[in-house]
Formats: C-alpha cells, sequence, structure tokens
C-alpha cells in the first residue's frame, strides 16, 4: 500500500562539547530575553551555571525557573507561564529530562495560547504558534528535546495528560552526551529503558514508514548494547555518546511514527501512582509484545534478529523470546519486575484501563484495543 509520510524534526547540533553552542542557537532565533526551565538538582551543576554565563556573553537576558518535578504537574507550568510574563520573556531555553522539557513546552503553550495547560489534551490543540525553544537534554531516553509530545500530570484526577501537535517539537535541540554522564545510574536507567519503548512502539506503530523503521532499528541496536554499560559506569564517555545518539534516533521515530499501549498503559501508571515514566514502561512493554504479536509477530522478530536473539521457530515463539529478552535487560539495569512496587493495586486496574483506552498513543497501536485485553495486560503485569 503505497502512502506519503511526513518527517518532522528539529534543528540537532550533537556532539561532545555541544552545549556550548546553545546560546547561539537562542540568539540565532531572536530571543534576547530568554526564560531558562532546569530544576533544583541541575542548577547546582557546572551545566546550569555554563549555559546562564554563555547566554550573558552574548548580550541576552535570562531569568530561570526551578520548580520543576518529575512527572511535571499542571501547577508547575502554571508557575513557569507566570516567571515566563513576570521576566517578560521572549522565549525559553529547557535545560533538563523529559519533565524539565515538558514543562517548558507548557509553558510556551501558554504563553503563546493562554487558557489552562490541561485545556490542551489531544492532538493539536495548541493552534498558536508558540515562542522559540530551544532544547538541552540532561538524560538520554526522553526524546522530548525533538519530539511532538508534552506529558503533564494532572494531579486532582491522578492521572497524566497528554498533549500532541507539531508546534511542540523544539526549534533545536542541543545533545551534549558529557551531560548524560553524570547523571545518576537509577536515572540513565529509567531513561534508556524510555528509549528502548520509543524504538519498539514506533517500529510497530500504524503510523510508521521507511524512515522511521530505520531509526527505530538503529536506536534499538544502539540502546542494547551501551544501556547496561553505562547503568554500571556512567563515567563511560563512548557509551553516554552512543546512547545520546540511541535516545535521538528513538525520539526522532517516534514523534513522527508515534507510539502505543505501553505508553498508553504508562501515563495513567505514573500520574495515579506518581511512578518514573520510563519505570513503568520497562514493566508493561514486554506484555505489550506478546498482546501486540498476536497481530504483527513478524515484526518483532526482525527487532529480535536485530539485537541478535534467537531467529529459530515461529514469529509468535521469537517474538516471545524478544519480550523475555527485554524484561531480562530491565531487570539487569535495576527496574522492577511487576507494577506493584511502584504502588499499582488489583483494584486500580479497571480505572487505569479506561484512561489507557482514552491515551492518545493507544490510536496507532497496531492491534485495535479492547477493554479485557487491556485489562489482562495489567493484570499480567502487576
Amino acid at each position: 500500500m503505497r502512502r506519503v509520510t511526513k518527517f518532522h524534526t528539529p534543528e540537532i547540533l550533537f556532539g561532545p562539547g555541544a552545549l556550548a553552542e546553545a546560546a547561539n542557537a537562542v540568539a540565532a532565533l531572536g530571543v534576547s530575553r530568554p526564560l531558562v526551565v532546569s530544576d533544583r538538582r541541575l542548577a547546582e551543576t557546572e551545566w546550569f551555571s555554563r549555559l546562564l554565563a554563555d547566554l550573558r556573553g552574548r548580550g541576552l537576558t535570562p531569568a530561570a525557573y526551578l520548580d520543576v518535578t518529575p512527572n511535571p504537574r499542571a501547577e508547575e507550568v502554571i508557575a513557569g507561564r507566570s516567571a515566563y510574563g513576570e521576566h517578560r520573556a521572549d522565549g525559553l531555553v529547557a535545560l533538563g529530562g523529559g519533565s524539565v522539557i515538558d514543562t517548558a513546552k507548557g509553558v510556551a503553550v501558554l504563553a503563546a495560547n493562554g487558557g489552562h495547560i490541561l485545556e490542551y489534551e489531544g492532538i493539536d490543540k495548541a493552534v498558536q504558534s508558540l515562542p522559540p525553544l530551544v532544547a538541552v537534554p540532561s538524560t538520554a531516553g526522553s526524546g522530548a528535546d525533538v519530539s511532538q509530545f508534552c506529558i503533564i500530570n494532572d494531579t486532582e484526577r491522578r492521572t497524566k495528560v497528554t498533549i500532541v501537535g507539531r508546534t511542540l517539537v523544539p526549534n533545536v535541540a542541543v545533545i551534549d552526551p558529557v551531560l548524560v554522564t553524570t547523571a545518576p545510574s537509577a536515572v540513565i536507567a529509567q531513561a534508556g529503558m524510555d528509549a528502548l519503548t520509543h524504538c519498539v512502539e514506533a517500529f510497530v506503530s500504524l503510523a510508521r514508514g521507511r524512515l522511521t523503521d530505520a531509526l527505530a532499528v538503529e536506536s534499538l541496536t544502539g540502546v542494547w548494547t551501551n544501556l547496561e554499560r553505562l547503568v554500571h559506569d556512567p563515567a563511560d564517555e563512548q557509551a553516554g555518546t552512543e546512547m545520546s545518539l540511541a535516545a535521538l534516533r528513538a525520539g526522532m521515530a517516534f514523534t513522527n511514527a508515534i507510539l502505543g499501549a505501553t505508553h498508553a498503559m504508562s501515563h495513567p501508571v505514573g500520574g495515579y501512582c506518581d511512578a518514573p515514566h520510563g519505570t513503568v514502561n520497562s514493566v508493561l512493554l514486554p506484555h505489550v509484545i506478546r498482546y501486540n504479536a498476536q497481530v504483527c509477530a513478524e515484526d518483532f522478530a526482525e527487532l529480535a534478529a536485530a539485537v541478535g536473539l534467537p531467529a529459530s521457530g515461529s514469529a509468535r515463539s521469537v517474538a516471545d523470546g524478544l519480550a523475555e529478552a527485554v524484561a531480562g535487560l530491565a531487570e539487569r539495569v535495576g527496574m522492577p519486575a511487576t507494577l506493584s512496587p511502584l504502588g499499582v493495586r488489583a483494584a486500580d486496574l479497571d480505572l487505569l484501563t479506561e484512561r489507557a483506552l482514552s491515551d492518545s498513543c493507544m490510536l496507532t497501536n497496531p492491534r485495535r484495543p479492547e477493554a479485557a485485553g487491556i485489562l489482562d495486560v495489567y493484570r499480567e503485569a502487576l
């Protein structure tokens, strides 16, 4: 079947030392008063102080908003929007992981479109052009620096809201792998399993294309080869560079191919239990591979071959082998085997299923989801 696909990506600056180019990228976008969005931990690092110094060295007037937590809350986005207005900012720089970058995207949405951030749940709700955004990821996994996704925690409903739109893709992604090598091992593991989930889901998505397929396979092999190595030695710059490249490829793959049931099921768990996104993905992914293998086992077999897993037997058995191998990798980098340690209870599963079925990521899952099947996957993962 012939169809036209669209591929969207920001300008990308990649390589050790790329952080030094961030201020130039901001200035080139015509920004004079950037709001730097980061978090309290990163604000104590040399990367943060160096970025501010570089911005000032270009004659710019930066201010900082640092009240960002993992699984960023709607209230944090609203507070960031207030900081943006108080500074009379005309653009944003996000220095941090996916939570920081998503917060900056949320601030940009409100700065351009007004209203409350939770009003933008869904696809293409933010219609006005956003102020310039330069994303500087400090982790290798979220893909937020190149994606059209923004995930915000609705604390009242205890669920995550998925905001999707081409306007949310940052203008420039500045990817300096050296930043990744200073992250805690637990964060490296969570981010890496998130990247692995991105490439697996992109490869079987209903919106996949030849470009996203190629990126997904290359990303998978990069994570498979380097994640354990970086978790056990965060100072390994070569592993950090390879993981940063894998995360970039996965991000470009999933933002164009979109995702699937793993992310759709992960978002409500993360919001309900305030659990790390990559950790939830790592638990759910093997079960979702088995669930989806009923309709696309051959695709999973192709991914299994890419990472050197045994190819004997039926495609379904090879897909099962991939699921087992993913679970094994997750265990080796310190991820839990089930959802229970994250706070999920059997009594929660009906509500989580309802919310997962309404998540935008479910639209491109290769197997048409139904409540009974999704509930079964949750039960298996519990």
